[in-house]
């Protein structure tokens, strides 16, 4: 009777390149090769949602890891060197990082020490919302035009924190370097310097540690494989200031997430159509025949109510009344939308910028507790001076905003009277009262805004820049074609004439000649050097403890993808051990090898390699059908951890056989309680001693299932909802089961029931993955249909491939 249950099955039409169950639900994250990321659900392997290649993310998916809590899915992409965050509930973006190298594996940790500092810490570190208020929701339609960010999106970034208790994101690379990411957002550490290319890596819970597996070329030219072990001392020595500091930058991060999303919604509220005047008034200049400037003109207009044929056609005919009207219309409406966006949410942003960067000077000015993870004081002072500044060019367009819209409704009032005059249109009785004083005004706006300028010709092909708000917003290095004027400001003639304040540290330089998008990037430049400098520091503390090379990698298994071949990692958190799990079927192809290394370095631990015999694996089973197998000698083509006991392997029988696939769990109690210690010879590789260690034989009882009608190759498990993952040779073909099932029932009916949990999930699920998800079911159905027809060809299909 089989031990497992088989919930689903599905046949892909794409190969699957990575696949990782949630840690916290009964999902499954899977990438193909087209570039697709898909979530599928335990019960009959329904799709979730599925996210599709994106030309700015990039389409290669090299990687994938879950976030501790399972809410955020992490994937690397080798065409663009980008890692991205994905929201697990509605399948969105929420950030997207670059990367030096290539990722070629991933591993997202908890960190489960705790100490009395780190209680307190996650205590009180909520304070903030006792002096800041809540950060105001980008409005939705602003963002619709964005690349990435396609729906309202503040919610979800300062979501990104998640829980207070660290945990890291690591990246491996192609290249030999390895980054840590606090929180998935922070680089806290960056580690060069290890041989070959990261093929998998695990960081342990407490800190102290981390492992790696690389391949490395041989001198002969081979693939080899080999285990390096990091020491990561500091930061488990460290762990409450690492945990403080990592939290309060990622709490930065988020918020220039944040300013550069308030900042684009600001650009698109900023419409073209305000530029229309400045067009138009140089086109006036470059068609008429008379030498009058255009302020001349205008003025004559003013005064006399009389004008000339050109400025009469201009009017009349190009700006009309209607296109006045409207043009009055989009400034006023663009103009409040881009002041109300600046005081909510790019003021709000820049005070808990502030806020943060202040608290994180206070952690800098605590030489004895960080200065060893280098945080610089003089590093964060000019952050806080940058964002200072910022937040001056902030406030100053709101200065122009103000005055431009009281500007441009006067002048759009007087012109629209004397348009109507023109016309001899009836003018309302309380547009016709214009007093010396508003005369006046007008006059000088004329004066100020309609002068020609033959430099602003040169650089932007145009006159004139009536319009003065969009300069601002706009992502180039040249100056303001028009910087605020700041003649007869009384508090700077004050600084410039005082010798104590004019280079005072504790005032911020303004740059008035910069926009909004200069001094943005200027910010985020300074904030970035000072994140930097802790990551670098720390990186180089981290130090190689061991190396141990293994074997090497036979030719015929290079194509192999990478992300699903042995070795596997695996952190036992309460022993606080390193556990690795290998095979080297050319040396002992009936042999599956243990590595075990404490994750503190400077400790010894007993058995630290043996290995178990998969020869007999079946012997001594209470089942008709498994005493035809128990002759074989089997090899292991995968195997994971289940748990800290427990082993998940998929086994062949000889290939003369038909090479029959089983799925099996595999205790390891009786493999660990070996009182053999092995004695490893220095200068030689693990498969040149394997003669040497001591080695287990193990019986599986009735933890076992055939796998019938499937060349099984690769196998994705997790201990903590007793599910695993099964696929086959041509990563198409998939099957799912339940893992630790007492009373077995008929499959057929145990595949369409759905947990108690699993209904919670699909209510959680956001509308649009269920309406994916509707489409996708309906699609599945049909594939179904054609599962019989499909299946004896699916089959050959493979038995091709394996042979």
């Amino acid at each position: 009777m089989p031990a497992f249950r088989q919930v689903g099955e599905k046949q892909l039409p794409n190969p699957v390149l990575c696949m990782a169950w949630s840690p916290k639900r009964d999902l499954i994250a899977l990438a193909n090769t087209s570039g697709e990321l898909l979530l599928h659900r335990l019960a009959s392997f329904q799709r979730v949602w599925s996210l599709p290649p994106s030309e700015y993310t990039g389409k290669d998916i090299t990687a994938l890891a879950w976030r501790p809590d399972g809410k955020i899915l992490a994937f690397s992409l080798g065409d663009t060197k980008q890692v991205v965050l994905c929201g697990v509930e509605k399948a969105e973006i929420l950030h997207v990082f670059s990367i030096q190298s290539s990722v070629t594996c991933m591993h997202w940790m908890e960190v489960t020490e705790e100490n009395s500092a780190l209680t307190t810490f996650y205590n009180s570190e909520d304070e903030s919302v006792l002096f800041l208020p809540k950060l105001p929701s980008l409005p939705k339609s602003y963002s619709t035009t964005s690349k990435i960010f396609s729906e309202e999106k503040s919610d979800e970034i300062t979501n990104l924190l998640g829980e207070v208790r660290l945990n890291i994101l690591v990246l491996g690379g192609d290249s030999g370097s390895v980054e840590l990411y606090a929180y998935g957002m922070y680089k806290i550490a960056t580690v060069t310097g290890i041989s070959g290319t990261c093929r998998s890596l695990g960081l342990s819970s407490d800190l102290k540690s981390l492992s790696i597996i690389t391949e490395v070329r041989s001198a002969d030219n081979d693939p080899e494989i080999c285990y390096c072990q990091l020491d990561t001392g500091l930061l488990s020595d460290c762990l409450p200031e690492v945990t403080r500091m990592a939290r309060k930058f990622t709490h930065i991060s988020t918020l220039l997430q944040y300013l550069h999303l308030s900042l684009t919604c600001m650009c698109e509220a900023w419409d073209d159509i305000l530029m229309q005047m400045d067009h138009r008034l140089t086109k006036f200049v470059q068609e008429k025949n008379t030498s009058t400037q255009v302020h001349d003109e205008f003025l004559e207009l003013l005064l006399w109510g009389q004008s000339s044929p050109e400025l009469q056609a201009l009017l009349m005919n190009q700006l009309t009344v209607k296109g006045l009207k409207k043009l009055g219309m989009s400034i006023e409406s663009s103009y409040s939308s881009i002041q109300k966006l600046v005081i909510s949410h790019l003021l709000s942003g820049s005070e808990a910028l502030l806020y943060h960067l202040s608290e994180v000077k206070g952690m800098s000015l605590w030489k004895q507790k960080f200065e060893p993870l280098g945080l610089d004081s003089a590093a964060v002072e000019g952050a806080i001076t940058a964002v200072g500044s910022f937040s001056l060019k902030a406030n100053e367009l709101l200065q122009v905003i103000d005055k431009s819209m009281k500007n441009f409704a006067a002048f759009f009032r007087w012109l629209y009277v004397a348009m109507l005059r023109m016309c001899e249109e009836h003018v309302p009785p309380e547009l016709n009262k214009m007093t010396q004083k508003d005369i006046a005004f007008v006059s000088d706006f004329l004066s100020e805004h309609f002068s020609e300028n033959k430099e602003l010709f040169d650089r932007k092909g145009k006159y004139f820049n009536v319009e003065r708000v969009g300069q601002y917003l706009k992502d180039e290095e040249e100056d303001l074609v028009s910087p605020p004027n700041t003649k007869g400001n009384q508090w700077l003639k004050f600084l410039q004439e005082s010798t104590h304040l004019k280079e005072s540290p504790l005032l911020f330089p303004s740059y008035p000649q910069k926009s909004l998008h200069f001094v943005k990037r200027m910010m985020e430049g300074v904030i970035e050097h000072c994140l930097q400098k802790p990551a670098e520091v720390i990186g180089k503390s981290i130090h190689q403890a061991v190396f141990l090379p293994l074997y090497t990698v036979p030719e015929s298994s290079e194509n192999t993808p990478r992300l699903f071949e042995l070795p596997s990692l695996w952190n036992d958190k309460k022993a606080k051990i390193h556990n690795v799990v290998f095979s080297m079927p050319e040396i002992s192809p009936s042999k599956l090898y243990l590595l075990r290394k404490a994750t503190d370095p400077h400790r010894h631990i007993a058995n630290s390699v043996m290995s178990i015999d998969l020869s007999h694996i079946l012997d001594n089973v209470d089942d008709d059908n498994a005493t035809v197998h128990s002759s074989y000698m089997y090899s292991c083509l995968d195997a994971r951890f289940y748990d800290d006991e427990m082993l998940t392997i998929v086994l062949q029988e000889p290939e003369g056989e038909n090479g029959r696939r089983i799925l099996a769990q595999l205790p390891l109690a009786s493999t660990l309680s070996c009182d053999t210690e092995f004695m490893w010879e220095p200068n030689k590789r693990l498969d040149q001693q394997t003669s040497a260690i001591p080695c287990q034989g193990i019986v599986l009882g009735n933890q076992w299932r055939e796998l019938e009608n499937m060349k099984a190759q690769f196998v994705a498990v997790n201990g903590i909802r007793k599910v695993a993952c099964v696929l086959s040779a041509n990563l198409r073909h998939i099957r799912v089961f339940e893992m630790d099932v007492e009373d077995e029932d008929d499959e057929g009916a145990d595949s369409q029931n759905v947990t108690a949990e699993q209904d919670v999930l699909e209510t959680t699920m956001s509308s649009q993955g269920q309406e994916e998800e509707e489409g996708a079911t309906a699609k599945d159905q049909n594939e179904e249909s054609r599962g019989h027809n499909a299946e004896n060809k699916l089959e050959s299909e493979e038995s091709l491939e394996l042979s």
